[in-house]
């Protein structure tokens, strides 16, 4: 690798920001409050055989990119081996240049393999041999990696009819690393496609012990598993939508599109709408009432390749940003819990950069005195998790709230090479302060500026959600 791309300097172009990188945020532990890691790897200290099982396999980002280079589909999802498609996206990277890839590709073969070459086709052979190599190694399952890029804890994304027992494995192996569920019921929400809707809450019946043949089976159903997250650690839950719904519902109403839906009748997307509403405002007080987190991940327009939808499913790599109006349903859904006093916590993630300053003062109308910081706008998200992306996050949040609120960055990823974010994203930030340093916006204040970074690497999102992180000596 040239000794001018990714040294210790990479992204910190002041004497500030380096003092603030080096000296402050490379130093904190990682706090990932939002990820999609399979928890039964990290119960049963998982050592992947390849590289391409812990880098390339689920990784949507990468997929995308060899698509569009030309790689025939068989060496992205299709049957070719792990060697093939390992050289398949080699080949790919001298092609991703100035793409956020070519940054995460380097700086994951070198902080977590020691590779310092540049990955194309010509040294991909090397790279694969060698990193393969230290798979095999105790050191590189995958509880060691996480521990060795100092992560605290860890929430992953859970189905509300999910055991959790891989949770409680990790829990009962009483390692020195925090791995909580986040409750996920986006599929609660589906009415517009009754026959999967009733496998879904015939599931949740069986591990919930209510009978959900009828609406008030089904709240129960889920306030008790609601309950059984918390006794597991849980303290957020998350919602995937394309905006936040908040039509009007009542109980009544809300109740006849249920029934309907298990009669197998299809709701139409008016009446979809409606019972998503209700049902958002029951999630919303069932976090209120345990002071949970919830996080609204709003704005992407997911599976719009309805050939591959059908072949490869969703999370596949066909997903962009939607140009949805956001402003006044997120208001009405803030504002109805609000005026009850049932508002949890929320962190709203945008993933339409026109939005980033509505959804920096939607943020601000529903600040609430005793909790700095109650809803955040939270980090770039998606799409926007590159240099670009997380500098307009940070100025729109910075230009119109408490950047130093802020509660930071996750990795939102299913792989565990990816907390290199963390560092990318922390290398941004001091950047950024140091260049206003630097242009006299801010003062050389070092004490002001050190804890602003520590806070909003680490110590404001632990003070925030109320985990029980685990201490580690």
């Amino acid at each position: 690798m040239h000794p001018s791309f990714l040294h210790d300097d990479f992204l910190l172009k002041s004497d500030i920001a380096r003092e603030l990188y080096h000296n402050h945020a490379a130093k904190m532990p990682i706090l990932d409050y939002h990820s999609h890691l399979p928890p039964d790897q990290i119960a049963k200290n998982h050592n992947f055989p390849t590289l391409y099982d812990i880098w390339l396999a689920g990784d949507h980002y990468k997929w995308r990119a060899m698509r569009a280079n030309g790689i025939p589909e068989k060496y992205v999802t299709g049957d070719a081996s792990p060697w093939e498609k390992f050289h398949a996206y080699a080949l790919t990277v001298p092609y991703t240049v100035r793409n956020p890839l070519y940054h995460w590709t380097h700086l994951e073969l070198k902080r977590f393999f020691g590779i310092h070459k540049v990955l194309n086709g010509d040294t991909a052979r090397e790279i694969w041999d060698a990193a393969n190599e230290l798979l095999a190694a105790p050191e590189f399952s995958v509880q060691n990696l996480l521990m060795r890029q100092r992560v605290l804890a860890v929430c992953t994304t859970d189905n509300p009819t999910d055991s959790l027992e891989h949770h409680k494995a990790i829990a009962a192996a009483k390692i020195p690393l925090g791995v909580y569920p986040t409750f996920r019921p986006d599929k609660a929400l589906g009415v517009h496609d009754p026959a999967k809707f009733r496998e879904w809450t015939t599931a949740l019946a069986k591990v919930s012990g209510e009978d959900c043949g009828h609406f008030i089976g089904f709240l129960a159903a889920l306030g008790k598993r609601h309950e059984f997250f918390h006794s597991m650690g849980g303290r957020l839950s998350d919602h995937g939508l394309q905006v936040c719904p908040a039509e009007d519902c009542t109980e009544e109403a809300a109740t006849a599109i249920y029934e309907a839906a298990q009669e197998g009748k299809t709701a139409s997307p008016e009446d979809a709408a409606r019972f998503a509403s209700f049902m958002m405002l029951f999630f919303g007080r069932l976090d209120a009432a345990k002071s949970w987190t919830k996080q609204l991940h709003l704005g992407a327009m997911r599976n719009n390749n309805a050939r591959y939808f059908e072949k490869l499913g969703p999370d596949t790599g066909f997903d962009s940003i939607g140009d949805f109006q956001q402003g006044p349903s997120l208001s009405r859904y803030l504002g109805r819990l609000d005026a009850t006093d049932e508002l949890p916590k929320t962190i709203l993630y945008n993933n339409n950069p026109v939005d980033n300053y509505l959804f920096a003062t939607m943020a601000g109308n529903f600040q609430d005195a005793g909790v700095a910081g109650k809803i955040q706008f939270g980090t770039s998200w998606w799409f926007l998790d590159q240099k670009e992306g997380i500098e307009w996050q940070i100025n729109a949040l910075s230009s119109l709230g408490l950047l130093r609120r802020f509660v930071g960055m996750v990795t939102d990823s299913r792989s565990f090479l990816s907390y290199s974010r963390h560092e990318y994203f922390r290398r941004i930030l001091c950047n950024l302060i140091g260049r206003d340093v630097a242009g006299g916006e801010l003062p050389h204040d070092m004490p002001l500026l050190t804890a602003t970074v520590r806070e909003i690497c680490f110590e404001n999102a632990q003070g925030y959600l109320g985990l029980a992180i685990p201490a580690r000596v």
